[in-house]
């Protein structure tokens, strides 16, 4: 895209969108500071593709580079005061107890770390383990995978004893039966997607039990959870229950929601234009966001928004377009938001990328500040 095509991207002027009362509790408070988060995505998350002769390598094997604290200062001197580091675990424990490899989780602390020295709030999760071998929501798997996130996060919590409420721990990230015809979507009713929500219930309950079970500051550490592939659909049914936790306002549902989804995911046959003045554009995203506020919010329960983002159709204004009336209506239900970002930016895959990592630059700064346009939590950012 050319220095024509980016002078010519507006901001929109967006008015009249309303502000929804929510209580006043602990956790909606601590919520409302994380003001905009960002994705570390497709680098400790991802999985083995081959066989590397070191592990380590993993990291930089989808995103194309390793992680650096100045591509975190970058991050956090663009705006963002949020950061989510999405982790692959399964290529590097043992078989027998699910030790995690020592070499592993010392790097996964080292980049936590380069956003915690730079006063960010850090989120990290179990990503991509959905197998039979480690974890999987479904009844003939549930011993294993019973296992595997109480061992997981045993070690994870003794790790990170020590770390303020700044460290947001998030159990699963969009589990569900990969490999199936129900691994994406839910719908009420279907017996295969009720009994991996159920299994999602449990393994929630046991991911809370095991981090309160913990010393420091897991004792009331904020925890997020979600429902089936983290779908707004899954959240909002009453077949997902939120974890009994012996502390009050320390639990956070975790949604995520490319939305609308022609638009801002699907590839070949899907759309590239957003209009703010069309309610096939904005009205898909006013009712998941909706329904997300009344179940949880307005009753207490903050909810974060841990994957949003629109794929690069070289259409740059109507992704600033749509980028600001997400965070803009996000931010109206106390809803803060984490762009997906995996550092791609060119070809047909799902390239989200904001920010170049190799160039520490940001290669569509508009979309950026539309989001910190209306992010609105300036006044509890600090």
């Amino acid at each position: 895209m050319t220095d024509t095509m980016h002078k010519a991207v507006r901001i929109p002027t967006l008015e009249n969108i309303p502000v929804f009362s929510a209580p006043d509790n602990e956790a909606l408070r601590f919520v409302r500071q994380i003001r905009l988060g960002w994705n570390l995505g497709n680098t400790l998350d991802a999985t083995r593709r081959g066989q590397f002769r070191d592990e380590m390598a993993i990291e930089a094997s989808w995103c194309g580079c390793f992680t650096t604290p100045e591509m975190i200062q970058q991050v956090k001197d663009a705006g963002f005061n949020a950061i989510r580091v999405p982790v692959s675990w399964h290529n590097h424990v043992n078989s027998q107890d699910f030790t995690i490899s020592p070499r592993w989780l010392d790097r996964v602390q080292e980049v936590v770390d380069y956003a915690i020295s730079r006063d960010l709030y850090v989120i990290i999760n179990t990503h991509h383990d959905e197998s039979p071998d480690y974890f999987y929501p479904a009844q003939q798997h549930m011993e294993t995978s019973r296992r595997f996130v109480a061992a997981i996060w045993a070690q994870l919590a003794q790790r990170f004893q020590a770390y303020d409420h700044k460290l947001i721990f998030e159990c699963l990230n969009e589990p569900r039966q990969t490999g199936t015809p129900y691994e994406w979507g839910f719908k009420e009713g279907v017996a295969e997607y009720s009994e991996a929500v159920g299994c999602i219930n449990e393994l929630n309950q046991l991911f809370v039990d095991t981090i309160r079970a913990a010393d420091g500051y897991n004792a009331d550490r904020f925890l997020m959870v979600s429902s089936y592939a983290a779908t707004p659909d899954a959240t909002i049914s009453e077949q997902f229950v939120l974890p009994k936790d012996a502390l009050p306002h320390r639990l956070i549902v975790s949604a995520h929601a490319y939305t609308p989804y022609p638009f801002a995911l699907q590839g070949a046959g899907g759309v590239s234009v957003f209009r703010l003045d069309e309610r096939s554009s904005t009205t898909p995203i006013d009712k998941f966001m909706d329904g997300l506020f009344n179940r949880f919010v307005a009753n207490g329960v903050p909810v974060i928004l841990g994957e949003f983002g629109a794929r690069n159709k070289d259409n740059l204004q109507d992704r600033v377009d749509f980028a600001a009336y997400y965070i803009a209506n996000a931010t109206a239900r106390s809803m803060p938001c984490f762009w997906w970002d995996n550092n791609a930016f060119t070809g047909q895959g799902e390239t989200f990328g904001l920010l170049n990592r190799r160039s520490l630059s940001w290669t569509w700064p508009e979309i950026v500040q539309a989001m910190l346009q209306y992010c609105g939590f300036d006044e509890v950012a600090e």
